[in-house]
């Protein structure tokens, strides 16, 4: 993601000793780091506002007139809507308006990247917390009992929940309830090895669980259009489905986004943004909406739970013969980004490994659960967890060290991927892994005074320090930058100076990832221009697309790059020719502009002479192509990969597990930003832990269980271990915009399976199943 690289000196790696906000890439002796531009631990622009209360969440906006809203949403997760009534809702004091599927202008569907999923259930519910109705008063106490008081009749259907039912039940939807299946065909399907082992894997529903309130505003505009005020973090998709269900012209539609408090996946639920828009065209007023926890868990998208079948075959010194696996993701109830998961679980079923023969099947379908759809690393973590088990197992079978066995199979630039598209980027999967196999391990507790916080449990625990045993995993992973299978990446940047101060426009969205500071470098090391701003998002400027897969640090960093050159280029022109040089023989550097010779040496102060200059520059990487009949295909524009080795302390008798360290080495391209590196690092593994230990959503029988933060249980700091980085690999990708990759999102993918591995050789137990439960770590005689 964007800042999440960030920029040491000319090393081909990097080490640090730990994660410290005070040390970072270009730190050590006589080497002081830069105090602006690429290379600089320049601290995020908006810090100040945040500490100071003044970030513009949508939660904290307000308007003249203000109305608010709150939705109904069914209480079943699949039944038939046999009458509405609104009547007792809409004779309330104080309610303004009260909107049903049958007020819906435009398009009765939506969908960012599949339009299958109603505004308001129409006929049928298909999930628990589907939206049936919506509702606009002058207070939200009053808009909530209306919402209350709406009388809806259902006929409760028989909910189909176990993904592998859907392909025999009936449909739950008009397009059926297979979204995608591919089927991976590479190699020799009679190739079989010396040792072969099994295992069937379960990862859980996790939740992006954004701590900040999802929330908007609906404004109408004189024309007849309205304006939506909210955290997207792909304003233009938004703007596009919202015209079409409104019944509007995209231009009259206009959505402006709002400080994000951070973002892990498709940040706002467009679920109610929609119905927003409708309350406020119906009533000509503003309308607001806060979203409560419940309404979060129950509206947006979630990490996929998937079944995962695996059969791995080896020679008897460990190295694959072949892989067959079966995926089988559950989508919920609407398709959103399943297909694009599933492409990424199949494409990385084999893992960062060089795998002969592969034969992989994946299916998602529809369920009535709750949606699933992006979130960090989405396909790729759960095919992680499942083929590092595998790679344990086989470590075991054989009789070698489970690193050793990685090491013999590992991928390096040059290989083939199953999917036949060759890996042409950087790939020091091996430097990777013997980094943190070789790092120190933490001491035990025996060698450290006696602390009852370094009990599994925590202090008054019940457990016994005699009970706990020590394990020690290995996790390594991939993930794809930018989007796949055809995704027409574009960004388009604006650059503009003017009396020494830059403006960059650009609709890239800032959610936590860096972007914002990352242009600012980018301007800052090109120009030479100290104060650099960064224009506010809206749909009015051209699209930067979504905020996902490292796309802002490659597409929109590029944007803007090059619209600095051309910018610099026009600076610099009038001084090369009236010198009689050209401008490459020109340098800008810490506010001035030299000659390679000293015979010119001005400000760029000077050099601008009060003029304006700007430039616009699109950023378009090379295009791919969608995985074939056979899962072919150059599908991916690049790799990134990330090693991890996890150290844990199990309580065998109650099977309480303590993350004592994750020590870190990670495939960077480029450092932009160290600190900002860091902290993406450590956010990622922690995030990673979060799905290895604690976090599940939980339904029963399609209904959610429990859904807050109580239920919910989140990683505290509590709960995070000494996080070390041991290596960054600067080896840069040469067709991305300054060699640099995505750095948040293959943590989390590798994460879980390290916690995994390190449990497995704590206990003993084949730990299949994500998040880890208790009794999967206990060790007793029956086990």
């Amino acid at each position: 993601m964007t800042g999440d690289a960030a920029t040491a000196p000319n090393a081909t790696s990097t080490s640090l000793p730990r994660i410290d906000a005070s040390a970072g890439p270009g730190d050590g002796p006589g080497q002081e780091p830069p105090l602006m531009g690429l290379g600089a631990s320049l601290p995020p622009a908006d810090t100040r506002a945040k500490t100071e209360g003044t970030f513009p969440y949508a939660a904290d906006l307000w308007a003249e007139g203000l109305l608010w809203a709150s939705l109904l949403r069914s209480p079943h997760p699949h039944a038939r809507i046999l009458s509405i009534d609104t009547s007792a809702a809409a004779a309330m004091p104080g309610v303004r308006a009260v909107v049903t599927h049958e007020d819906v202008p435009g398009d009765s569907n939506y969908g960012r990247r599949v339009v299958d999923r109603p505004v308001f259930a129409a006929e049928l519910v298909r999930h628990h917390g589907e939206p049936i109705a919506a509702v606009a008063a002058d207070h939200p106490d009053t808009a909530r009992l209306a919402a209350a008081a709406i009388a809806v009749e259902y006929e409760v259907l028989e909910p189909v929940t176990d993904p592998e039912k859907a392909f025999a039940a009936e449909p739950l939807h008009p397009d059926g309830n297979l979204i995608r299946h591919i089927p991976l065909r590479y190699g020799d399907a009679e190739a079989t090895g010396e040792v072969v082992v099994e295992g069937l894997y379960r990862i859980g529903r996790q939740d992006p669980a954004p701590i900040g309130a999802e929330a908007a505003l609906a404004v109408p505009r004189p024309d007849g259009g309205v304006e939506l005020y909210t955290a997207s973090t792909d304003p233009h998709t938004d703007r596009d489905l919202a015209a079409a269900c409104f019944g509007l012209e995209p231009d009259r539609v206009k959505v402006v986004v709002t400080g994000v408090p951070g973002a892990t996946g498709d940040r706002e639920d467009p679920g109610f943004q929609i119905p927003l828009g409708l309350l406020a065209l119906r009533t000509g007023c503003p309308v607001k909406l806060a979203a409560t926890r419940e309404e979060s868990f129950l509206g947006h998208a979630h990490r996929h739970p998937t079944l995962l079948r695996y059969r791995h075959h080896a020679d008897a010194d460990g190295r694959l013969v072949k892989v067959e696996a079966q995926i089988l993701l559950d989508a919920g109830a609407y398709a959103d980004a399943s297909s694009e998961s599933l492409a990424a679980a199949v494409a990385f079923a084999c893992g960062p490994y060089v795998v002969p023969h592969a034969f992989i099947e994946g299916w998602a379908v529809r369920t009535n659960n709750p949606p699933s759809g992006h979130v960090r690393g989405e396909g790729a973590m759960q095919v992680c967890a499942a083929y590092e088990g595998q790679m344990d197992k086989l470590a075991a079978k054989i009789g070698i060290d489970p690193a050793e066995l990685r090491l013999r199979n590992v991928l390096s630039t040059g290989d083939i991927l199953p999917t036949g598209q060759t890996v042409t980027c950087p790939a020091p999967v091996a430097e990777l892994l013997r980094a943190v196999r070789d790092h120190p391990l933490p001491a035990l507790p025996k060698d450290t005074p006696e602390d009852d916080w370094l009990l599994p449990g925590g202090p008054e625990g019940a457990g016994e320090p005699g009970a706990v045993r020590r394990g020690v995993g290995y996790g390594v992973g991939m993930v794809h930058m930018l989007g796949a299978e055809g995704t027409d990446e574009v960004s388009t940047a604006t650059v503009r100076v003017h009396d020494g101060v830059a403006t960059v426009i650009c609709a890239a969205v800032e959610t936590g990832q860096g972007f914002t500071t990352l242009a600012r470098q980018i301007v800052q090391e090109i120009l030479g221009v100290d104060e650099v701003h960064v224009a506010a998002v809206d749909t009015d400027q051209p699209p930067a697309g979504p905020a996902t897969h490292g796309r802002h640090t490659w597409v929109s960093g590029g944007a803007v790059e090059r619209a600095a050159k051309m910018v610099r280029t026009q600076l610099l022109q009038p001084l090369a020719h009236k010198f009689g040089m050209s401008t490459e023989l020109l340098q800008i550097a810490d506010g001035k502009i030299t000659s390679y010779d000293g015979v010119l040496s001005t400000t760029v102060m000077e050099a601008m002479d009060g003029k304006e200059l700007w430039a616009t520059a699109q950023c378009r990487p090379h295009p791919t192509e969608p995985l074939d009949d056979s899962g072919q295909g150059d599908a991916f524009v690049g790799l990134a990969f990330c090693a991890v080795r996890a150290v844990v302390d199990v309580d065998i008798e109650l099977g309480s597990i303590r993350v004592v360290e994750m020590a870190v080495a990670q495939d960077v391209g480029r450092v932009l930003n160290p600190k900002q590196l860091a902290i993406r690092i450590e956010a990622g593994i922690t995030q990673g832990i979060g799905a290895a230990l604690t976090e599940n959503l939980r339904t029963a029988r399609g209904i959610v269980r429990h859904p807050d933060l109580t239920g919910y249980a989140l990683p505290t700091s509590l709960d995070a271990p000494d996080i070390r980085i041991v290596k960054l690999v600067e080896e840069r990708d040469v067709v991305a915009p300054f060699g640099a990759k995505p750095a948040s999102a293959v943590p989390v993918v590798t994460a879980p399976a390290a916690v995994a591995s390190a449990v497995r050789s704590a206990t003993g137990r084949p730990v299949n199943r994500l998040p880890v439960r208790p009794q999967a770590a206990v060790v007793n005689a029956k086990n």
